[in-house]
Formats: C-alpha cells, structure tokens, sequence
C-alpha cells in the first residue's frame, strides 16, 4: 500500500506544480489534490526536497512509458516525412490535455534542477524505445554520429514544445520537417551543417 500511496501522491503532485507552479507545491496542497486528509503527503515524503524527488522520479517514469509505448507501436519510418509526422503528433501531445500539464511540470523540475543537481541526475535523457527508432531512421541514411545527431534533434523539438507552451499555438509541421532535414544534412568543413 505503501508504494501505491507514495504513486498517488506523486501524481498528485505533479498536477499541483502543473497547476499552481513550484510555489503553488506544498505538502497541503497535494494532500487535497489527492483527496486525502491532511498530513498525508508529510509522512509520506517529510521535506519539500523529498517532495519534489519524488514527483520527479514519477514524472520521468511516466514519460518513459509514454514513450516506450509509443516506441513499440511506431515502425521506423521510412521517409523524412514520416519521422517528421510523428514527432509532430509527439509535439501534438505535449501541447495538449494531460501532456501538456506533465509538460510543464517537467519544464518547472527542469528549471529547479539548476539548484538541485539530484533532480538533474533523475532528468537526465535516457534511453527509450522512441529515441531508438529516431537513431535508427539517422543511421540507416548513414548520417555521423547517429546517437548525437539523434539528441540534437530530440532537443530541438523539445525547444519547440517548450516555446509553444510559453508563447501559445501549435508547431507547424514545416518546423519539425526542417529539423528532421538539418539532422540528415552532412556537416560542412568546421563542423556545422552544410546548407540545403
């Protein structure tokens, strides 16, 4: 029960600072985000810092699911313009509903990890089957360093998502179909990438 508890409250907490933002995140206010009786959230994680360890391990399994999941229902795809659509319907998701409140989370535990290292250790990318299927599509079109080029691309998107969750609207899919282009483009002498 233990276990269940602590994943009911981190859940819950991850709403709170969706929400409310880090300031908006107390122990009471999980607590009624839960539906539960006051004091629960203290014995369960005693400090804020235990607080936010917490909904940050739960956040990042959360999205390692998401994105398994997805990994082992997506094919590569076989075109620039497929891998294009489904980052876009990934970017689609993290701007909408449920993703967009773990979205933002995630952005604020992101921002709080410069003062607390231990939750960038918890942040830090990891592998998954998305990614996977990402490198894949790069490095069966002999593109260098298919691993690096795969987290410059995941970070770009990832940029995007974040400006539209600031400023508002969608990425266009001429955005990401521009990225997946800049990461199939060879590096021109000095390391940048040659032009279209």
């Amino acid at each position: 029960m233990s276990t269940d508890r602590r994943t009911v409250l981190a859940d819950a907490a991850i709403e709170v600072l969706a929400d409310e933002g880090m300031r908006g995140l107390t122990h009471r206010a999980v607590d009624r985000a839960a539906g539960l009786p006051p004091g629960t959230t203290s014995a369960y994680f005693r400090t804020r810092r235990a607080l936010l360890t917490g909904l940050v391990r739960r956040l990042v399994e959360r999205d390692q699911a998401e994105l398994r999941t997805a990994g082992e229902r997506t094919p590569v795809p076989r075109t620039p313009g497929e891998l294009a659509d489904g980052l876009a319907a990934f970017v689609a998701g993290r701007l909408t509903g449920e993703g967009r409140r773990r979205s933002l989370a995630r952005y604020a535990c992101a921002v709080e990890s410069v003062r607390h290292p231990e939750l960038r250790e918890i942040l830090v990318p990891r592998r998954n089957a998305a990614r996977e299927i990402v490198r894949e599509f790069l490095d069966a079109r002999g593109v260098a360093d298919a691993e690096g080029r795969t987290l410059t691309l995941l970070a770009c998107v990832d940029g995007l998502v974040f400006d539209r969750l600031v400023s508002g609207g969608d990425v266009p899919g001429d955005e990401i179909a521009g990225l997946v282009a800049a990461a199939l483009r060879e590096p021109a002498a000095g390391g940048e990438p040659s032009a279209p």
